[in-house]
C-alpha cells in the first residue's frame, strides 16, 4: 500500500535528481505564476472540452469499430487509459506548443509535464517529479473534466513501488491546496448516441437496412439533438462514404415531418439561428417542421 507523509509549505523537498529546494506556496512560485498567466489568456476549458471530445473519438474509432460509449464493456480498460496519451498531443496542437524532452513542452519558456486521467489520480513519472504539471481529471460518468497546474514535488507524490515505470501519485491534498484551478468543472458533450435505448442502438448500428434509413431512424429518435459529423461515421462504420449518404437525407427526412439542418450550409445555420439553436460546420440537427 502506497503511503506519503506530507511536507508542507516552507519545508525542503529532498530530490536525488534536482538537489533539495524549498516548498512554495503557489504565489511564491515565480516559473509556476508565469506559466499560469500564460494559460489564462486563453479559453481552457473551450480548449480542453474539444480536444477531451476529440481524443474519445479518437480512441473509441467509431468509423471502424461502431462504439460510442468510452465505458462500454467493448472498450478495453487499457483503451481508456489511452486516451491521456492523446489528449497531450491535441493540446499540444491546440495551444500551438512545440512538443519537447524530457517532459511534454515548454510554456513562457519553462517546461511543463501534460498529464490525464480518467480515475481519480495521475501517473506521475520520475522525470516530471519537481516540476509543473498541468493536471486534468476526466470524470466519464459524470460527463465532467477540470484541469490544474501543480509543481508535483517529490516530497507530495505517494511513496511505494509505483507502478512498473516508477510513476507515483499526486496526494490529493496537494492538489486540492497547493495547486492552481486552471478552469472550473466543465460539462463534456455527450455522444448523442447515448441518448439511445439498447433497443434503438441496435437498430441504428445494425448492418441493415442501408446507412440511409439508419440515418433516418437516428434523427427520428434524437430529434433536437445536435449531431457531430463523427456520429455519421459510427453509424456507417465499415461503409463507404457515409457523410455522402447523409447528405441525400434531407428530401426523406421531409416525408417523416422532419426538417433537417447541417451547420456545413448558410442558410441551415441561419434557420437554426432563428430557433436559438448555434449550429457549428460538420454538425446536424432535426426538427420537427411544425416546431
Amino acid at each position: 500500500m502506497a503511503q506519503l507523509i506530507l511536507q508542507a509549505l516552507g519545508e525542503v523537498c529532498s530530490n536525488a535528481d534536482s538537489g533539495e529546494h524549498p516548498l512554495l506556496a503557489p504565489q511564491d512560485d515565480e516559473e509556476l505564476q508565469a506559466v499560469a498567466t500564460w494559460l489564462a489568456d486563453r479559453p481552457l476549458a473551450e480548449f480542453y472540452t474539444d480536444a477531451i471530445r476529440n481524443s474519445i473519438d479518437y480512441v473509441l474509432d467509431g468509423g471502424r469499430t461502431g462504439r460510442f460509449d468510452l465505458l462500454s464493456p467493448a472498450v478495453h480498460p487499457g483503451e481508456r487509459a489511452s486516451v491521456g496519451a492523446k489528449l497531450e498531443f491535441e493540446i499540444l496542437r491546440t495551444l500551438g506548443l512545440p512538443k519537447t524532452k524530457p517532459l511534454d513542452t515548454h510554456i513562457a519558456g519553462i517546461p511543463v509535464d501534460i498529464k490525464a486521467t480518467v480515475g481519480a489520480n495521475w501517473a506521475i513519472p520520475t522525470e516530471a517529479h519537481c516540476q509543473l504539471c498541468i493536471c486534468t481529471q476526466i470524470q466519464l460518468k459524470n460527463n465532467l473534466h477540470r484541469s490544474w497546474l501543480v509543481r508535483a514535488h517529490r516530497s507530495w507524490l505517494y511513496r511505494g513501488k509505483g507502478n512498473k515505470d516508477q510513476k507515483r501519485g499526486l496526494a490529493v491534498y496537494a492538489k486540492n491546496h497547493w495547486s492552481v484551478p486552471l478552469y472550473d468543472w466543465t460539462e463534456l458533450p455527450v455522444n448523442p448516441l447515448q441518448y439511445l435505448t439498447e433497443e434503438q442502438a441496435a437498430q441504428v448500428i445494425a448492418k441493415k437496412p442501408g446507412q440511409v434509413e439508419r440515418m433516418l431512424a437516428m434523427f427520428e429518435y434524437l430529434e433536437g439533438h445536435i449531431i457531430p459529423r463523427n456520429v455519421f461515421l459510427t453509424v456507417g462504420a465499415g461503409n463507404q462514404d457515409p457523410m455522402r449518404r447523409a447528405r441525400q437525407l434531407r428530401d426523406r427526412a421531409v416525408q417523416r415531418g422532419l426538417k433537417v439542418l447541417c451547420g456545413t450550409w448558410v442558410e441551415s445555420r441561419d434557420e437554426a439561428a432563428a430557433r436559438g439553436i448555434t449550429l457549428r460546420p460538420g454538425e446536424w440537427i432535426a426538427l420537427r417542421e411544425d416546431a
